[in-house]
């Protein structure tokens, strides 16, 4: 399946660019958001079938930014247990040759998301080796169709830990790993990266100076309101994709 190539106009590859940071630093100061709008952004200027491979692409430089720079916090235990399904989930995905209903996926994550956040907190035993690496699978085989499931692994990940430092750099580092399976499979399937790799450039550049100023915000937020915030800017998320899907089945 070769994918079209699309030529970019000097305002939409500003626009872009821009965009990478201040998306990276929404989501390195307040731990998510950044992804979903970012997809948003691209969804308005660019054809259909570039929309998720591109938006992988913008956000693994974004994540694996983040992550480096925030390495020492990253807890390996979940990264180790989130590969497995990661892998698996995308070989799947690469499997499944008609598109699940968008709408339905949608408000399957929005209503997970909306648990997570506001509902009990999960038994150990979903925050184990076994739960990770099936949430692993379940988020990296609809991020194939979806796009952005950060979310949705953000409010997994946030039940995993307390510690606003540990789940900024843990999310960020599970989210790089989900994208570059993402890549793989969009490679496979017949996508020339070659030709977006000066946009590629500027935009890693940008969000990587975005990701150093939302950490340094961050770190003069308090826990207690961080927590607050996440929960409400995931719901905010969460609505959104209700919205999407509510609007995909009039």
């Amino acid at each position: 399946m070769e994918i079209i190539l699309y030529t970019l106009s000097e305002f939409v590859f500003v626009t872009l660019v821009i965009s990478a940071f201040f998306t990276s630093m929404l989501t390195a100061s307040l731990g998510a958001g950044g992804g979903i709008l970012m997809l948003g952004i691209i969804a308005q200027i660019m054809p259909p079938q570039l929309i998720i491979p591109i938006h992988g692409i913008i956000q693994f430089g974004s994540n694996a930014g983040r992550a480096g720079m925030s390495w020492h916090n990253i807890d390996w235990k979940v990264i180790i247990a989130f590969l497995p399904g990661a892998i698996i989930g995308s070989l799947i995905g690469l499997l499944v040759l008609v598109t699940l209903p968008p709408a339905i996926m949608y408000l399957s994550i929005a209503g997970f998301i909306l648990f997570l956040c506001w509902g009990p907190k999960l038994p150990k035993i979903a925050l184990g080796t076994i739960g990770i690496a099936t949430a692993s699978l379940i988020t990296t085989f609809l991020t194939l169709f979806v796009g952005a499931t950060g979310p949705l692994v953000g409010a997994f990940v946030k039940q995993i830990h307390t510690d606003k430092l540990k789940t900024i750099a843990t999310f960020a580092a599970v989210m790089t790993l989900q994208h570059t399976c993402k890549i793989a499979i969009f490679g496979y399937t017949g996508f020339n990266l070659t030709p977006w790799i000066p946009l590629l450039i500027f935009m890693i550049i940008s969000g990587a100076l975005g990701t150093w100023v939302g950490l340094h915000l961050s770190k003069k937020l308090p826990d207690k309101y961080y927590h607050l915030i996440f929960n409400i800017l995931l719901s905010v998320l969460a609505f959104r994709l209700i919205w999407q899907a509510i609007d995909m089945l009039n």
